[in-house]
């Protein structure tokens, strides 16, 4: 036995009026910024095509981290520069960078973070810059994120 057909309506489209909504409540990967925690480790967290970047901060040190992951590996260089553009441009370099075994995941750890957190706060871009390398990313709505990641760790005064 056949469901009733609707007339003017094509027979596949009365079960994907029952499915659709369904599927609209499955879960998605999002590609924005998130801020959160990791054990006593607060983090914030963007993935897109191209880059992967997560900052870590512990309350303990107080420590900051940058990670900058990118589908090929980095070159090897003396100087890491981070470029944010749109808003409130802004280029930070440093000498004190780390690449990960493979070389695909760039890490940078300092006690002071502010440029960087004001730079994805308030501009549109970022590229990570290595050699000859250069890894950009979006900054579209990271700035609420950021300010989640910067209350993190903190405690409020009475």
């Amino acid at each position: 036995m056949t469901a009733p057909r609707r007339a003017g309506h094509p027979a596949y489209l009365i079960p994907m009026r029952l499915i659709l909504p369904l599927l609209l409540l499955l879960p998605t990967t999002a590609l924005g910024w998130e801020a959160g925690t990791d054990g006593p480790l607060c983090t914030l967290e963007h993935a897109e095509p191209g880059a992967e970047v997560r900052l870590t901060y512990d309350p303990a040190g107080p420590t900051y981290t940058i990670t900058l992951t990118a589908p090929e590996p980095w070159p090897s260089g003396p100087v890491f520069a981070l470029r944010f553009e749109g808003g409130q441009g802004l280029t930070i370099s440093t000498d004190r960078h780390v690449l990960s075994q493979a070389g695909r995941a760039l890490t940078v750890t300092d006690r002071g973070f502010g440029n960087v957190l004001r730079g994805l706060a308030e501009n549109t871009t970022a590229t990570g810059l290595l050699g000859a390398a250069s890894v950009g990313f979006s900054l579209d709505g990271a700035a609420p994120a950021v300010a989640e990641f910067e209350a993190c760790g903190r405690t409020p005064s009475v």
